[in-house]
This record gives structure tokens, C-alpha cells and sequence, in this order.
């Protein structure tokens, strides 16, 4: 039989043992809870980077048909530097390339609150603007947008495609150069053209203005605007918001007759 000194001994013995395993699990807890937290602060950290580098790279460029003091846009990357991101157009740094306007005309049906505005695209002489049109529309990056701009001295366009509505937003992407721009810088009633910040090429994104009176556009230091389409229906509707005016009855700033481009459908 086993005495009792062992017996003791050898409870002491499993006490111990077990008293070990605790201090083990206790250590191992501690360290999970540390791993946690550094993990949790981590992931803190990458979130403020994230948010400084979006406030740095924030769009607070001002796309207009006119030369403007708007600041410098944000770099574009190469097409071998960044991937298309697969949620849509609108979050890539790259621009869909040109190929995807397949040389050909485009029909757009644009859907507003004042009435249907079709629009023809020509994917032959500007392949990249309507290349990125076409992403962007059949995206619905468009849906549910305002055109925020209008003139009605000298130069008689609407300006949309700001999904901000304030003249500022657009796609992360910037491209260029400019495409199909006219000679004589005449843009004939049922333009479509890309707006841009003035004196700068690589500054188009998703702005563009339909003119709806012969306008005479002067080019600036970086050339034209490119012309990458014309309506072929509806212009009648953005005359008659330009008979309306601008809210604050000057020549240039919002439509007094809003514009809500309710949807985009391309075929």
C-alpha cells in the first residue's frame, strides 16, 4: 500500500502541476490580450494613414469650360502601376482605356427629372473620353447626379457629371491628352464635350457640358476641349433651363431649373 508521506507528496506533486498549467494559461491570455491590442492599435494607425492620405489626395480641383485658378489635380498612375479596382470605375486610379469605346458610335439615353436627353458618342475620334463616359455610365456612376452649371453670356453650355454637385467631384482617376478639339474653337448647339481644369490637359474625369447655343470657346494654353459626342434629342429641354437662368440670376452658377440626371443607359 502506499503510505500516506507519499500520498502527500504525491498530491503535492499534481497540485503543483496544476498550479503550472494556470500560470502557463495565464501567460498565454496575457499574451493574446497584448497581440489583440497591438493588432487594435495597428489597425488604428493604418486608419489614420489612410485618412491623412485621403485628405491629402481629396479632388478639390474645379473642372470648367473656362480657365480657372482651381489647384493642380491629383497625379494619375500608370496603367502597369495600378489595377482596375473591382468595384467599379469610379474608385480606380486608372482610366478605362480607350480600346473599350471599340471605334465605334455610342446612343446614350440620359433620363432626367426635365425629360429624356439622347446623346450620340463618338468612339472613333475621342476613345478615350467616351471610353470612360461609357465605364462610368454603365457603372450608374451617373444615377441620381445634378448638373450644377450653367452660362448664359458669351459661352451657353450645361455643365454635369459632378456627382458631388458642387463642381469639384469626379472618378479617382485624371486622364488626357485632349481629343477631337475644333480648329476654329467653335462648338456648335448639341456639343458634348469633356470639361477640365483650365491650362491643364490630363485634368478630365467624368465633368462634361452640353452646349445648347453656337458657342465660341477660346482655347487656353493647353489647347481645346474635347468633343466627344452631340444630342441628337432633347436639346429643347436644356434651352428651356437656360431661358429659367441661374438661381442668383447671374451669368454663370447653378440652374434656377434644377437638373437631376435620374439614370444613364448605354448601348
Amino acid at each position: 500500500m502506499t503510505s500516506k508521506k507519499q500520498s502527500k507528496a504525491y498530491e503535492q506533486k499534481r497540485n503543483a502541476e496544476f498550479q503550472r498549467k494556470i500560470a502557463a494559461a495565464k501567460v498565454e491570455q496575457q499574451r493574446k490580450r497584448k497581440m489583440a491590442a497591438y493588432a487594435a492599435g495597428a489597425l488604428v494607425a493604418v486608419v489614420i494613414v489612410v485618412l491623412v492620405a485621403v485628405m491629402l489626395t481629396s479632388n478639390d480641383d474645379s473642372p470648367a469650360v473656362v480657365p480657372s485658378s482651381s489647384a493642380e489635380p491629383t497625379a494619375t498612375a500608370s496603367a502597369s502601376d495600378i489595377d482596375v479596382d473591382t468595384e467599379g470605375w469610379a474608385n480606380s486610379l486608372t482610366p478605362p482605356g480607350p480600346e473599350l469605346a471599340e471605334a465605334r458610335e455610342w446612343t446614350v439615353d440620359i433620363d432626367t427629372n426635365q425629360g429624356p436627353i439622347t446623346v450620340q458618342l463618338d468612339g472613333v475620334n475621342a476613345p478615350q473620353a467616351v471610353a470612360s463616359f461609357v465605364s462610368l455610365g454603365q457603372d450608374g456612376f451617373f444615377n441620381n447626379t445634378d448638373c450644377h452649371r450653367l452660362t448664359t453670356e458669351g459661352i451657353y453650355v450645361l455643365q454635369c457629371g459632378d456627382p458631388t454637385g458642387t463642381g469639384t467631384g469626379g472618378p479617382a482617376y485624371r486622364f488626357g491628352p485632349l481629343e477631337n478639339t475644333p480648329q476654329d474653337d467653335l462648338y456648335p448647339a448639341g456639343t458634348l464635350a469633356m470639361a477640365r481644369v483650365g491650362n491643364d490637359p490630363a485634368s478630365m474625369g467624368s465633368q462634361f457640358f452640353i452646349v445648347y447655343d453656337d458657342s465660341v470657346i477660346p482655347s487656353d494654353a493647353a489647347g481645346g476641349y474635347t468633343v466627344f459626342g452631340e444630342v441628337t434629342q432633347g436639346l429643347a429641354i436644356v434651352e428651356d433651363v437656360a431661358q429659367a437662368g441661374t438661381i442668383t440670376g447671374d451669368p454663370d452658377g447653378r440652374p434656377a431649373q434644377s437638373v437631376i440626371i435620374n439614370e444613364v443607359s448605354v448601348s
